[in-house]
């Protein structure tokens, strides 16, 4: 049975529950140079900062369609609260230098220049699929919940591979779906977000990795529970986000699935969606 998640405090800041098992499962090191790369701002930089040599946090937040600058505000992903309901078992030195920017090699007109970046709230902007960081630039190298809305995947892996030394480690934390499950559990998602790219299979994610040039290491694959609202409140319009509560709440009710199998909880309507962490080597 599920618990509620609760924080953990940690260096003078509490540490959500989802976020303390990545970092575990992420093991980072004294000695690593990192690299955060997120569609606008996340929790990753300043949760590394304190563990490891250097993070540099890049902001890699696709332009809309009609600007021309290249640029837009970042946002957070937010989790909000989340249960952890169960889990599956599946099968670090660098110079200054190596960590600041190289000459990009494709700089569209308008871009930002390179910044130094990291938790000091800092933040490069850069394109996920032309990095302006030299090959085997640092050690440790994450993308979380992103990888699916920085341009095309399989660029964007292998960019991050690019950029990830020989025994270095890429961690993606995803969503998934499991490798037989249909696609149906989308359909809420895209009412949300019309742009959702669609949720990977864990066996398709994973063979993305591979083809882009790494090894599996470690795979983490668990579902969690989260309240609606919270999710709910970065729906594209209040009509959609309407027509989703409406569909969970029937979904309660005994009728049509969903895929989210929704339930109530402390009074308030949950639903569920599948996380998995990869860590990946380059070969």
């Amino acid at each position: 049975m599920p618990h509620p998640a609760t924080a953990i405090q940690e260096t003078g800041a509490a540490t959500a529950p989802h976020l303390r098992r990545l970092l575990e499962f992420v093991e980072p090191d004294r000695d690593d140079v990192c690299l955060d790369v997120a569609r606008g701002t996340g929790p990753m930089p300043a949760a590394l900062g304190p563990q490891v040599r250097h993070v540099t946090a890049v902001d890699a937040t696709p332009a809309p369609s009609g600007r021309r600058d290249g640029r837009m505000s970042t946002v957070t992903f937010g989790t909000g609260p989340v249960r952890i309901a169960q889990d599956i078992d599946l099968p670090p030195g660098a110079t200054r230098e190596d960590v600041l920017p190289a000459e990009p090699r494709r700089r569209g007109p308008g871009t930002d220049a390179p910044r130094a970046g990291g938790p000091d709230g800092m933040t490069v902007r850069a394109d996920a699929t032309a990095l302006p960081y030299r090959d085997d630039a640092f050690s440790l190298v994450t993308a979380r919940f992103s990888l699916y809305n920085l341009g095309d995947p399989e660029h964007v892996l292998r960019e991050l591979l690019r950029v990830c030394r020989p025994g270095g480690r890429l961690i993606i934390a995803d969503l998934v779906r499991g490798n037989l499950a249909g696609p149906d559990r989308d359909r809420i998602e895209r009412l949300r977000d019309p742009d959702h790219p669609g949720t990977p299979s864990i066996a398709r994610l994973t063979e993305m990795i591979t083809s882009a040039g790494a090894s599996i290491r470690r795979l983490d694959v668990f579902t969690v529970e989260r309240p609606v609202e919270p999710w709910l409140a970065g729906a594209a319009d209040p009509a959609a986000a309407e027509r989703i509560r409406e569909a969970l709440t029937d979904e309660v009710d005994g009728g049509p699935r969903t895929g989210a199998k929704p339930r109530i909880i402390g009074g308030e309507l949950w639903f569920t969606q599948s996380w998995a962490h990869v860590a990946a080597e380059p070969i």
